[in-house]
């Protein structure tokens, strides 16, 4: 394909784009003339196979195909109300993919749907690297936090680390650190908490901030006494959870946080690289 016609229809797609109740949609009326379909009810059984494999998909019809009627301009300045679909860029990926392969219109629109949705995919994954990778961050500040205030009450690093470790065993069910670190293959010498998904580091910072807020509101102090508060406390995390059908010990691990944050960091650099050369 000639790169002046990619030019055009990139144009074509880019202008038909446009806010549908706040999100970005396309008009299926025009996009059956981007398509080059000369009949409405010829492109209507396109739509109807890009519903079917949405809901194959388990995707609501109606978060993508949304029906709707407007006025078009006739001769003579009269008008006439028309049925029309609101089509979000999945649902155009998947009409584009259902479409006439042999048409350049359909084979353009299969990549171009294809190349957007998945950046849509690549920003959606990284809001959620971003996220893992600040929640493990708020929880080693939370557990320095928590260090720091039991160090003034008694307990030194070491009385600190098997409490840390009892609160495991607490939110786990049973299963120690260690237990954990075999059970999702975590190597020994690296933190669990690396390795878990954000939702459980999650459950062990409200645990770990709960445990500093009863240290203080109790005044609390020695070893056993805090032990038993943070045990408490993830015993109270896990209750919560199972009750909403999650076990902290089911969950499967995720990609290592360290990983994740070098990946972050490179890709801001490049991000930032990338701009300065545009500038």
């Amino acid at each position: 394909m000639k790169k002046e016609l990619i030019a055009e229809m990139f144009g074509q797609f880019e202008s038909a784009c446009y806010e549908y109740k706040g999100i970005e949609c396309w008009s299926a009326r025009e996009l059956q003339e981007v398509f080059n379909y000369s009949e409405w009810r010829n492109f209507q059984k396109v739509i109807d196979k890009a519903i079917t494999a949405c809901e194959s998909s388990g995707e609501k019809k109606a978060d993508h195909f949304v029906e709707f009627n407007k006025m078009i301009d006739l001769a003579k300045g009269a008008q006439r109300e028309i049925d029309d679909i609101a089509l979000t860029r999945y649902a155009c990926y998947l009409v584009a993919q259902n479409g006439d392969p042999s048409k350049p219109s359909i084979a353009f629109a299969q990549t171009y749907f294809a190349v957007q949705t998945r950046k849509q995919e690549i920003i959606e994954q990284r809001l959620l690297d971003v996220a893992r990778v600040g929640a493990r961050e708020k929880l080693s500040k939370s557990e320095k936090k928590l260090s720091g205030l039991i160090y003034e009450r008694g307990v030194d690093e070491k009385g600190f680390a098997l409490i840390r470790s009892k609160g495991d065993q607490a939110l786990f069910g049973g299963f120690s650190t260690n237990d954990m670190k075999k059970k999702l293959g975590v190597p020994a010498t690296r933190p669990l908490t690396d390795f878990l998904p954000t939702l459980t580091i999650k459950a062990k910072d409200f645990a770990t901030e709960l445990t500093s807020h009863k240290v203080t509101e109790k005044d609390l102090k020695g070893e056993q006494a805090i032990s038993k508060e943070h045990v408490e406390n993830n015993v109270a995390v896990r209750k919560m959870l199972k009750e909403r059908g999650v076990l902290p010990e089911q969950l499967p691990v995720a990609e290592d946080v360290k990983k994740l944050q070098l990946k972050l960091e490179g890709d801001e650099k490049k991000i930032l690289k990338d701009v300065k050369k545009k500038k």
